[in-house]
């Protein structure tokens, strides 16, 4: 929230001051909104706030029935019920305050007498965000909270915490963004939620298509975001039931609805809300594209824009739905951290472009833990090294490195992690207490709502868009009538707008800066990972490692490399110089532990392809000494009990997803 926000009212007495900034904000949805506002006289006198009335909205009772309908089948699709736990991301505004008004109601009416504490709907909590970025947020989370309590929902705020520093203006809202979503998982994982709901709507979907369009997106890209998804910390949240990693559902109820659906549904509760000034300023691409549609008042644009969307969202759920087939097929995960590809079951030359490039996409981005996407030339360059049968050259890309499979004659594709990959930020290198996961699991319920939701995803036919390029969505969208000639012409003088203010913004671009995902700095010596005894290590978002000590005098000699490392290990990607000296140890004559030890690790990596062993973590003292490979079983002596878990932080796939 901003310096002068107007927090505004349904239902209380309000004086006829007439704020024209927001009236003529307000316009932009609906010309029918008019705002009248007065003075706050709020407990925080810090805050500069006008209370604002909506008026010339009549409630009518079909109205209520349809919202309340739409709602309710929205939930069905994501296999939510009434009894379910369910966090509301609430951000104060009008999107949330409509989406707290309809899940109260369909808590409160789904089960007959639902039980309430201490005033509050049980199994359902509002999380505000404090993102700490002026002096008077934390006054403004306080009257948002206090108006959501009033609802008989629980509100818990969130302060936010920038360890590196408060962001840039250029990435403000970018990391405002990501920084809200990862304080509301927080909440989530801590009170064992595992569903949250997010107030996205129409607009939100219309507004991200353009911005997408004039950077250029694919079909599936257009499709905006998902209807419900998962999402996984960035922290290594264990769920040791399942020796998995945790998540929460995360589902957009509104996505049918537009803003002027969201001052209705609020005013149907008596709600107030808050007018944010800076979601009107031309400071920020969405803000403009948001006023540009705004000012468009005909229904036909928008009805006809939500129609390509809901065309793009289609293909998605088609194309989503054939790579999952295609990676059940053809894709084997090792417990060592890579990946097979069958490349006679994948018959890469009879599957489409579009999907598979999103096939090879999610396996590079498993394989790397690296969820950026991957498009352009990198991925033209995998589909034809797929589709070259048999293969016989190897590729690095995305992270990962690809290459023939030994015995396989070309027909397999291994697919392990490069290893020169730089590490992760320390923030992402963990130490997991086991007694923190082993709380209350929720990851039984999570199947089973997906399980329900399922039926609705398991029908999804063919797209007419699946070839179609992304310079050409539009003209294949007028012809299939999708679009009449004006919304065709209105939506190409958007795109064409926004592409030109792009271009010019990366032109000016500093030399020093380079584009998000290409050039990382490799890690100095400063950046070196180290483990104590007793504790477990979250590597590279891939591999849960730990290591002990057993009885170290007893158990060796005084030349063991060991009694260094009582402190600390490192750890480290395995190199050449490690086989090297696993084989020089498997010649000794001596029949002492790390002799039998490198022997049997010596067989074990011939059944693991060179380019995969790269990847695996290792443990070394602070001379560079090798005291264990956990994955493969050598430790150096038997005073070492070290293990290792291949536990990626994002499963294959990237979990579930549905467009629908």
């Amino acid at each position: 929230m901003a310096r002068g926000l107007a927090l505004c009212s349904n239902g209380r007495n309000s004086s006829t001051l007439l704020s024209s900034s927001i009236a003529r904000a307000s316009l932009s949805f609906s010309p029918k909104t008019l705002f009248a506002s007065y003075p706050i006289q709020s407990r925080h006198p810090k805050i500069s706030r006008l209370f604002c009335k909506l008026a010339c909205v009549p409630e009518t009772v079909d109205e209520t029935k349809y919202y309340k309908e739409l709602f309710n089948r929205r939930m069905a699709m994501a296999g939510l019920k009434p009894h379910h736990r369910i966090a509301l991301g609430v951000s104060g505004g009008p999107d949330s305050m409509a989406l707290c008004v309809l899940t109260a109601k369909w808590k409160t009416e789904g089960l007959s007498g639902v039980d309430k504490t201490d005033g509050f709907i049980d199994g359902l909590v509002a999380v505000v965000v404090d993102h700490g970025l002026r002096q008077e947020s934390k006054d403004e989370a306080e009257v948002v909270c206090s108006r959501v309590s009033e609802m008989g929902i629980r509100c818990e705020i969130a302060h936010c915490d920038w360890v590196n520093g408060k962001p840039k203006q250029g990435h403000l809202q970018e990391a405002a963004r990501e920084m809200r979503y990862q304080m509301i998982s927080n909440v989530c994982f801590s009170q064992q939620i595992g569903v949250l709901l997010i107030a996205h709507h129409a607009d939100d979907q219309a507004e991200l298509f353009i911005l997408r369009l004039s950077r250029g997106s694919g079909v599936l890209g257009l499709a905006g975001t998902a209807f419900a998804s998962e999402i996984f910390s960035s922290n290594l949240e264990l769920d040791a039931k399942h020796m998995k990693n945790k998540s929460i559902l995360l589902v957009r109820p509104l996505l049918d609805l537009w803003k002027e659906d969201m001052y209705k549904i609020c005013q149907w509760g008596r709600q107030d809300w808050v007018e944010d000034p800076t979601n009107h300023s031309q400071l920020f691409v969405r803000n403009r594209i948001r006023t540009s549609i705004g000012n468009l008042q005909s229904g036909t644009f928008k009805s006809e824009l939500q129609a390509v969307i809901s065309e793009c969202r289609r293909t998605r759920s088609f194309v989503d739905k054939v790579c999952t087939d295609l990676i059940n097929r053809t894709v084997t995960v090792t417990d060592k951290g890579y990946a097979i590809l069958d490349l006679e079951r994948l018959n890469p030359t009879e599957v489409k472009d579009i999907c598979l490039s999103k096939y090879i996409t999610a396996v590079l981005q498993f394989i790397s833990q690296r969820q950026r996407a991957i498009r352009g030339s990198t991925s033209k360059l995998l589909m034809s090294y797929l589709r070259k049968i048999p293969c016989k050259t190897s590729l690095t890309a995305a992270g990962c490195y690809l290459t023939p499979a030994p015995g396989s004659k070309g027909t397999k594709i291994i697919v392990s992690c490069f290893a020169d990959t730089p590490l992760p930020p320390k923030t992402e290198l963990l130490n997991i207490c086991f007694n923190e996961a082993q709380k209350k699991q929720t990851s039984d319920d999570l199947c089973r709502i997906t399980s329900h939701a399922k039926p609705f995803s398991d029908h999804v036919a063919p797209s007419q868009f699946l070839d179609v390029a992304s310079e050409s969505v539009l003209s294949k969208a007028k012809e299939l009538n999708l679009l009449s000639e004006s919304t065709y012409t209105t939506i190409g003088l958007l795109q064409r707008d926004e592409t030109n203010r792009f271009i010019t913004k990366t032109e000016v671009k500093p030399m020093d800066e380079t584009e998000h995902g290409t050039n990382i700095a490799a890690p100095s010596s400063d950046d070196k990972v180290h483990l104590c005894p007793g504790q477990h290590l979250y590597f590279m978002n891939r591999f849960l490692i730990r290591w002990n000590l057993s009885d170290h005098d007893h158990l060796c000699n005084g030349n063991c490399p060991v009694s260094t490392a009582t402190t600390s290990t490192e750890v480290r990607h395995m190199v050449e110089s490690d086989w090297l000296y696993l084989s020089e140890l498997s010649r000794s004559s001596n029949r002492d532990h790390s002799t039998l030890s490198s022997r049997k690790a010596l067989r074990y990596l011939k059944s693991i392809p060179a380019a995969a062993r790269r990847s695996l973590p290792v443990l070394v003292n602070h001379s560079g000494s090798l005291l264990s490979v956990p994955a493969i079983g050598f430790t150096y002596c038997s005073c070492i009990d070290a293990a290792t878990v291949f536990l990626p932080r994002v499963p294959l796939g990237g979990g579930l997803s549905s467009f629908l």
